[in-house]
């Protein structure tokens, strides 16, 4: 996990569409690069702002073939950092930085570009928001006793965050499991919808991991 970054956002990024993958803000995603589509998607980031957005393939489809069959609410990442093959793959690890939707597409093949407009959270912070979210702690040292917990810098750095939607996306990126749930997280703007939901699936998760 990352805290944060402060890059500014080109106005158009490519666009890897995945299964079973969502991104949120300041989570890290490690990716293997290997399809000659996405290999070229890579070398247009590096050579450019070294940003891409990852989305959800919807579970309708197998495999992507237009926009309609993705997401359109997705996140953009940074690449961090990127380990060359000789077999022309890669390895690299993707850092979240902003909820983004695809306003439109510039190209579609053999990877999309698409325009992105910034989408931020509607709820300024009130008395129900900071419920919501010592609830979600709760929920946390929940989990913490059944040996799940999130890496020790950033476990020691949640006692003090005071940053709800950030405390909201960690925790959706590290404990909800199901895609779907995680798409709606990341789409839903209210940030106390948004710890609702996490409240909800984060009971779930407990629920599971007892049964």
């Amino acid at each position: 996990m990352m805290m944060g970054s402060s890059e500014i956002l080109p106005k158009q990024l490519p666009v890897m569409p995945l299964p079973g993958a969502v991104l949120f803000p300041h989570a890290l995603l490690p990716l293997y690069i290997f399809e000659p589509r996405y290999r070229q998607m890579l070398d247009h980031a590096l050579r450019h702002h070294r940003m891409f957005c990852i989305t959800l393939i919807k579970p309708s489809c197998p495999d992507w073939h237009a926009p309609e069959d993705f997401f359109h609410l997705a996140t953009v990442g940074l690449i961090r950092a990127c380990v060359g093959r000789g077999d022309g793959t890669s390895n690299l690890i993707l850092q979240g930085l902003q909820r983004v939707r695809f306003a439109s597409f510039e190209q579609e093949a053999p990877f999309p570009i698409a325009r992105i407009d910034i989408i931020e959270s509607r709820d300024a912070t009130t008395v129900e928001t900071e419920a919501l979210g010592a609830k979600v702690l709760e929920l946390y040292a929940s989990l913490k006793q059944d040996g799940r917990q999130l890496p020790g810098k950033v476990d020691r750095y949640l006692a003090e965050l005071r940053d709800l939607e950030m405390l909201a996306d960690l925790m959706a990126s590290t404990f909800v499991n199901d895609p779907l749930r995680r798409q709606r997280v990341l789409e839903e703007r209210s940030l106390n919808q948004r710890l609702r939901f996490l409240i909800t699936y984060l009971r779930d998760e407990i629920g599971n991991a007892a049964a």
